[in-house]
């Protein structure tokens, strides 16, 4: 595939989600954090088009916006929002990117297991270090029951495993989901994830 054909997929990819709301993780953290300070920061790992980022900055955080994909952040600076000079983006691998000094909130919504299983907990415990106290992480991981299990450059975790990984963290959500849908792309899948929001101690 070319690039110029995977930017028009990825672009159409996005068209289809635009009006989406923000998902539940991240609208459950900004209702459980204090009101934002003009320093409060939060980096958005995986971005896509920016559903999570209009609400993040609504709210009155600034965002460090990350995606590999350019038709994302296209999309992302194309979307009306207020006070949009709070939004950094960023086009790197979510797993690349160096973790900003002073924020206070890691989200990364179904992005970070698209990562191979050695740069996922590299990745992990670069955010663990990184957030203060008080801090915290949301987002989905993928669990073993995923129909894209066994998939390339996808990292499934078993439930017992997830929540090793949550050790340190006050779980204020974590929520087991078993599905059958069709992706935004029109392929049917059975999803397995974890919906998390988890605050450091």
């Amino acid at each position: 595939m070319s690039q110029q054909d995977r930017s028009a997929g990825w672009a159409a990819y996005y068209d289809k989600l635009r009006d989406r709301p923000p998902r539940k993780t991240v609208i459950a953290a900004l209702d459980l954090f204090d009101p934002p300070s003009t320093d409060s920061l939060v980096i958005d790992l995986g971005c896509g088009d920016g559903r999570d980022v209009v609400e993040m900055v609504r709210r009155g955080w600034s965002v460090v916006a990350v995606d590999a994909e350019p038709a994302a952040l296209q999309q992302l600076a194309a979307r009306e929002m207020p006070d949009s000079e709070r939004v950094t983006p960023i086009a790197a691998r979510l797993e690349e990117v160096p973790l900003p000094l002073g924020l206070t909130w890691v989200n990364s919504s179904f992005a970070m297991p698209l990562c191979e299983p050695e740069p996922f907990h590299i990745l992990w415990e670069r955010i663990r270090e990184a957030l203060p106290v008080g801090g915290r992480f949301t987002g989905q991981w993928y669990g073993i029951r995923d129909s894209w299990e066994g998939r390339p450059g996808i990292t499934f975790l078993e439930r017992e495993q997830a929540l090793v990984l949550l050790d340190g963290f006050d779980l204020e959500m974590f929520e087991e989901e078993e599905a059958d849908s069709v992706t935004p792309r029109g392929n049917p899948k059975h999803w397995h994830i974890f919906h998390i929001v988890a605050r450091k101690r």
